[in-house]
Formats: structure tokens, C-alpha cells, sequence
């Protein structure tokens, strides 16, 4: 064990020299938009609860009922005894909002990474990705054992020279990206990916976990490109749909797959009931409220006009300061004035890209996006 201790220090203190170790920060969410750590009282620019919806009066009420009917777990994976009868109507609301025949739960969004590309494809095929597409997608290729090719950021040009090159080696092509990329809010060019997968016979798969529920009357980023065919959309029910859980939307055919080949689907206990009944309630609010739906990137638009940035594409807007200490004292400087804004540095991002990744919410006020507009203007480069 002395070897174990020994080796876990060592890593630990590089780290720290690095000013790359994390700590956990023990956070309470009063009301989705103010926090209390540390016995301090901020108001929180990174959060991804869009919408506030893990607060809404509704979303809590659902989630408590279904307890007192279904108890707090599924007992089981779905396909033993796990399959509560909330989890269809879930999939059958999240289907229709994303305008396809089918979708499958997950237990988060990195579980259903993790076991949808693996049971898609494998050793003699080809996964081509965004190099900034998420964590999971880059994890779901590697379990697949096929070979990775990875792209510059939306560089189509770059995609379709790989593609080109590298189609005709492999059964078959699955292209992998974020809609919405969750480090810098930008959008992928779902348009253009979708009519080169076409030409090639590939398989397009956006990571929409921050679009849903805020862009395209909540659809998500592919209902920004209606002619786009992105035939594999999944998403997480832990970000503007305000709870926990992953999914997948697509055809009838791809889901019963799905089902019975995705191993973090099939060893998997099943979502929980309060999961599962907040989505619903949740996703009730985004049919029924574009309104409300619209007002996280107004907010984050705001924020970038003040400071004359580029426009907001997303409610995600990444203040890049460069070197990881310089991020932290910048978080520290904003927490001094009542703010939240967490610095993220590598290997989250780049490094020399450590930032302010700051999120907007439709409860945010537009006096506070102007008090934190000018507590930033000292980290914007010009």
C-alpha cells in the first residue's frame, strides 16, 4: 500500500504545481440561481440548470409524487423488472419533441455515450469526431474498438478530406459531435455534416445536452437545421430539462437495438421514478413555454453585447483567460464581488486555454448580466 500512497501523492503534488488539482466544493442551490458555499451567499453564472427548472413548483411536485406512488428506485435494469411505467411516456415526450419514431433512457448522458456508439459499431469500422466534441463521445468510440479519426473543429473541409480518404476502408462511418459545444457555447454546422454523411454513407450523432430545452422553441440544435438529417440525437435530461438521466432519439428500429445491445443500457439499474417524472413535467414546461425556452440565450446575448463580444450562439459564453492560475484568480476576483464563475482548466480544455466559463439562465436578471458584464471587462481580451 506505501506504493499506492507514494503514487497518489506524487500525481497530487504535480498537479498542484500546475494549479490543475480540483476540490470538491460543498454547494447549496437555494433556488437554482443563488448558492451558499463556504457560508457565502453568490449568485451563480455556472450552472446549466437553463431553465430553472430543478426548482419550478411543478417539476419538484412531480418528482415527490412519484416516490410516494413508485418508491425512490427501479429495483432493477429496465429489462428485468427496472421498467416503471413513467419511463415510456418519458421517451414517447422526448420522441416527439425531437421529431423522431423512437427514444431509449439512459442513466445519464455519459452512460448513454458509452453505449450507444460501442453498440453501433466496432473494430472494423471508423468513429470520426470533433476534436472538442465531449468527454463521453471520445469514451463511447474508444469502448467501440473501432478506429478513431479525429477532426478539426468544425472544419468541414477537413471532415470531408477524412471522409474521402478514410470511407472506403470501413463497413461503416459514424460522425460524432456536440451540437452544442459545452466549453465554448459555439454550434456545429449540422447542415453541412448532415450532406456530407449523406454522400458517404456515414452516420451522423449529435451530443445535444446543451441545446435542448434552449434553442429552436427547445428542440434542440438540430431544429436550427430543419432539412439536416441526424438520424442519432441524444441529449441529457440533467441540464435545461432540470434533473438526471441521458437519452437517445431515433428510429423505431436503431432504439430496439439500442436496447438490446448498449451494455450500460442492459446492466444498468433503471432511471428512478423522481428522475423520471421530473423529465416529464419538465418537458411538459418546454412544449408549452418557447417563451421561457428562448430567454437563456437573449440573456447570454445581452451579456455579449455589453463587452462587445461575438454573439452568443448558445447560453453558454467562454471568457478565455490562457494559463490555469490566471483563471482561478480571475473565479476569485468575481467571487470577492458576490459572483460565481468557475474557473475550468485543463485537461478539461487546451492548455494556455483556461477560462471563465460563464452560463446563462432564463431567472437571470438583467441588472445582475450587467454588474457581472463589468466585474468581467478587466479579464476580456482585446
Amino acid at each position: 500500500m506505501d506504493s499506492l500512497q507514494t503514487f497518489a501523492a506524487a500525481k497530487l503534488g504535480a498537479l498542484e504545481r500546475q494549479s490543475l488539482r480540483r476540490r470538491l466544493s460543498p454547494t447549496h442551490r437555494h433556488d437554482g440561481l443563488w448558492v451558499e458555499r463556504d457560508g457565502r451567499r453568490l449568485l451563480s453564472f455556472s450552472c446549466n440548470d437553463y431553465l430553472g427548472l430543478s426548482h419550478h413548483p411543478a417539476v419538484k411536485a412531480a418528482a415527490c409524487q412519484a416516490i410516494e406512488t413508485y418508491g425512490a428506485g427501479a429495483g432493477a435494469s429496465r429489462l428485468v423488472t427496472g421498467d416503471g411505467p413513467l419511463l415510456s411516456e418519458l421517451e414517447r415526450r422526448l420522441a416527439t419533441l425531437k421529431g423522431t419514431e423512437s427514444a431509449c433512457v439512459f442513466g445519464s448522458g455519459y452512460l448513454a455515450n458509452a453505449g450507444i456508439i460501442p453498440a453501433l459499431v466496432g473494430p472494423d469500422d471508423l468513429v470520426l469526431i470533433d476534436e472538442l466534441a465531449h468527454a463521453c463521445l471520445f469514451a463511447g468510440a474508444q469502448l467501440s474498438g473501432a478506429a478513431l479519426s479525429v477532426f478539426r473543429h468544425n472544419a468541414v473541409a477537413d471532415l470531408e478530406r477524412r471522409l474521402a480518404a478514410e470511407r472506403k476502408d470501413h463497413r461503416r462511418v459514424l460522425v460524432a459531435t456536440d451540437g452544442v459545444f459545452s466549453m465554448d457555447g459555439d454550434l456545429a454546422p449540422l447542415d453541412q455534416l448532415s450532406d456530407l454523411c449523406l454522400v458517404h454513407d456515414a452516420w451522423l450523432m449529435t451530443d445535444d445536452a446543451h441545446g435542448i430545452g434552449v434553442l429552436a422553441q427547445g428542440r434542440g440544435s438540430a431544429g436550427l437545421f430543419p432539412d439536416a438529417v441526424v438520424p442519432l440525437q441524444m441529449g441529457t435530461l440533467s441540464k435545461a430539462v432540470g434533473g438526471y438521466g441521458g437519452y437517445l432519439c431515433a428510429s423505431a428500429a436503431v432504439v430496439e437495438l439500442i436496447r438490446n445491445r448498449a451494455r450500460t443500457f442492459i446492466y444498468s439499474t433503471g432511471l428512478p421514478p423522481a428522475s423520471a417524472a421530473a423529465a416529464i413535467a419538465a418537458l411538459e414546461l418546454i412544449e408549452h413555454e418557447p417563451e421561457l425556452c428562448a430567454l437563456p440565450l437573449a440573456k447570454a446575448r445581452r451579456f455579449t453585447a455589453l463587452l462587445g463580444l461575438p454573439l452568443a450562439q448558445s447560453p453558454i459564453v467562454a471568457v478565455r483567460i490562457g494559463e490555469a492560475d490566471d483563471a482561478l484568480a480571475a473565479s476569485r476576483a468575481l467571487e470577492a464581488q458576490g459572483f460565481l464563475a468557475v474557473a475550468i482548466r485543463p485537461p478539461t480544455v487546451a492548455a494556455g486555454t483556461a477560462r471563465l466559463r460563464l452560463t446563462f439562465t432564463a431567472r437571470h436578471h438583467d441588472a445582475d448580466i450587467a454588474r457581472l458584464a463589468e466585474a468581467v471587462r478587466p479579464f476580456v481580451r482585446t
